[in-house]
């Protein structure tokens, strides 16, 4: 495993704190596993727990993790792996896109959410990564982001 960005994995969420400006209940990554420099990839995960706050109101009595909030965590990954980077240091990333997003099986309480996005294309205004997340192994959400990068005011 390479990396030339400033934190050796894997991150503690006290790190992929310095990275994001993310904070509860907002902020849903809570380790990255792993940074391959060389091919492009990040993992992480979020722990799925019975406190989130969006289970009061999704579905009550039968909790199941919003998809646009699965679609969010791979986000929040990307933008770690994006910021990360010497070049972007100083930078926000704004979520801009989701392309052929897709959900295949619902997210419950004690699910741990196990992210994997792979970088497409980056630029200094621009970033774009495709994500697969998965629980147990299986496919639950998988898409293509893009994010706008600008200066921090």
């Amino acid at each position: 495993m390479t990396e030339t960005n400033q934190f050796s994995t894997p991150y503690d969420i006290e790190k992929i704190r310095e990275i994001i400006p993310h904070r509860y209940p907002f902020l849903l990554v809570d380790r990255v596993m792993e940074i391959n420099e060389q091919e492009g990839i990040i993992r992480g995960y979020k722990n799925v727990s019975a406190n989130e706050p969006f289970f009061v109101g999704h579905f009550p009595g039968h909790s199941v993790m919003p998809g646009v909030l699965i679609l969010e965590a791979m986000a929040q990954l990307g933008a770690v792996y994006i910021l990360g980077r010497p070049e972007c240091q100083g930078r926000i990333a704004y979520f801009m896109t989701i392309d052929e997003a897709r959900f295949r099986k619902p997210v419950v309480p004690g699910d741990r959410l196990d992210m994997t996005l792979t970088l497409i294309k980056i630029k200094k205004t621009f970033g774009k990564m495709s994500g697969v997340a998965t629980v147990d192994g299986n496919v639950v959400a998988e898409g293509t982001m893009s994010f706008a990068l600008a200066p921090t005011q």
